[in-house]
């Protein structure tokens, strides 16, 4: 049966790159880079060989428990572990559970990151090559190290496959994969520093990941030409226990989503009770559109992806800053107001087909581009706040308060203002419903990236007055320059906020079939 699943998988691989080319093309493109992986990986393996076994043991320790965190992790937050053989295909066959786990297991090595795991795990051999005890102990450390890999990818999308098919789990994930992408840059400086300071710190984090199921069975050959039989045997313990339990977890999932699939424990459509957010507030065309924009806000993700950097702000500006608790610690509540406050920006775009509501009921103009202020401010006033009292609370500079709370206040109410009229009078191409929250659509990079810098440009110039007020207050500690800064911000943006409503209610209403023609082309 093991055999004849492998065949199975090869036969319909080959078939399936016959039916189209441009997967013959993927195969040789992944080919090509897992090849040149596995160079540059069989090399360093070999290079090993010739260091000292602590040096050694650090590196396969840490390579390889990062070998088994990103199978374990990657097939849930893309899109799943190879489907050529999907269990729920086997499900009208009598097939043996051991026998059909035994050949899912091993078929899951056909491919190219089975292979060149399993090469570059047998690769350890060569780095341990010290000696009969450690080439053995190398090679039974491979052998469970590729084993824990593949059941654990295999029973951790299997456990967890109706949460990870849902598009909910997916447009997440596709926000949550942005954040290391942002902080790679932090990361990288980081990783510069240790690596720089001798590598301090790599030894005690690999002989902790040494003791836990992702780097147990990397250990056992350093235990093992350290002389230290003792650690070698626990290591194989914690391996097989790993190994062990993965099984149980897959071969109980296994049985669950053979004897009832997904599909036939969603049941029914979920009935929704009561009106939510929308009986919540007040009964008019503003409160309206504020209650549809909340669960925008709550659900839609390319809302949070155009957010996903605003909690990662205080990172960033903690390794930008020479001490961690510099002045540039300041400008973080203001970044996030300029952000957020130009969120809404795109919202007519966003909106797609679904703005034909606002076009077919005459909502006021005047109240649609409230009703969208009011539910980002629900969202932002908090965060902005927080972050601006947070700020100054790190910093220890309590009177600077004044002066960041009345540029950050002056900056959300006047992006706000801004973006009412902006996206009442512009249309540029977003994501649509449905599609990852980072799609860009085709042809519509010069186009946005213009219309981001234009409004970008006039905002800078609207927000002047509190900025120089603002700089001036923190680089001379005035406080009365603080307080006027407080005091600018609010009077001059709200006086912008109540204009951009106005003026972009009106463009509003004028403009109503141009935006509904224009968000139809789109869809």
């Amino acid at each position: 049966m093991v055999a004849h699943l492998i065949r199975l998988k090869l036969t319909l691989l080959r078939n399936g790159l016959r039916r189209s080319p441009w997967q013959l093309v993927g195969l040789a493109f992944g080919a090509l880079y897992g090849l040149g992986f596995l160079v540059a990986g069989v090399a360093g393996l070999i290079a090993l060989r010739f260091v000292p076994v602590p040096d050694a043991a650090t590196v396969v320790a840490l390579a390889g428990s990062a070998a088994v965190l990103g199978w374990w992790v990657l097939p849930l937050v893309a899109s799943g572990v190879d489907s050529t053989l999907d269990p729920q295909r086997f499900v009208t066959f009598a097939v043996p559970r051991r026998e059909l786990l035994t050949g899912l297991a091993v078929a899951g090595v056909v491919g190219v990151p089975g292979l060149v795991t399993t090469v570059l795990a047998l690769g350890t051999v060569v780095s341990w090559s010290r000696g009969p005890a450690t080439v053995l102990g190398a090679l039974v450390g491979a052998l469970l190290g590729v084993a824990v890999c593949v059941v654990g990818a295999r029973a951790w999308t299997t456990l967890l496959a109706g949460v990870v098919g849902s598009r909910r789990f997916r447009e997440t994930a596709g926000v949550l994969v942005a954040i290391p992408i942002i902080l790679l840059g932090p990361l990288l400086s980081g990783l510069t520093t240790v690596v720089a300071d001798g590598w301090q710190a790599l030894p005690g984090i690999a002989s902790t990941l040494a003791w836990t199921p992702l780097g147990a069975p990397w250990a056992i050959p350093a235990d093992v030409a350290a002389g230290d039989w003792g650690a070698a045997a626990a290591r194989v313990a914690i391996a097989g226990a790993t190994l062990a339990g993965l099984v149980v977890v897959w071969s109980s999932a296994l049985t669950r989503s053979l004897e009832r699939p997904p599909t036939a424990r969603r049941g029914g459509p979920r009935r929704a009770r009561g009106t939510g957010v929308l009986g919540r507030l007040p009964g008019t065309p503003t409160g309206a559109v504020a209650a549809r924009c909340l669960v925008y806000w709550v659900r839609d993700p390319r809302y949070a992806a155009s957010l996903v950097i605003v909690p990662l702000l205080p990172v960033l500006a903690y390794f930008v800053s020479p001490d961690g608790a510099g002045s540039i610690m300041l400008v973080i509540a203001p970044v996030t107001a300029f952000l957020m406050g130009w969120s809404i920006s795109a919202d007519v775009a966003y909106d797609g087909t679904a703005f034909w509501l606002h076009a077919s009921t005459a909502v006021p103009g005047r109240a649609d581009r409230a009703g969208r202020v009011v539910a980002a401010a629900v969202v932002s006033v908090p965060v902005v706040l927080l972050l601006a009292v947070g700020s100054v609370w790190w910093t220890g500079q309590w009177g600077h308060l004044p002066a960041v709370l009345g540029l950050s206040t002056g900056v959300l109410l006047t992006a706000f203002g801004l973006s009412s009229v902006v996206s009442a009078r512009f249309l540029f191409p977003v994501p649509q419903s449905g599609q990852s929250a980072f799609a860009t659509p085709s042809g519509s990079t010069g186009v946005n990236l213009l219309t981001q810098l234009l409004g970008w440009t006039v905002l800078v110039v609207l927000v002047l007055p509190e900025l120089v007020l603002g700089v001036l207050a923190i680089t001379r500690g005035s406080s009365g320059l603080g307080v006027a800064t407080l005091v600018v911000g609010v009077v001059l943006g709200g006086a912008l906020l109540v204009g951009g409503v106005v003026v972009g209610g009106r463009l509003l209403e004028r403009r109503s079939p141009e935006l509904m023609q224009g968000v139809a082309a789109m869809a």
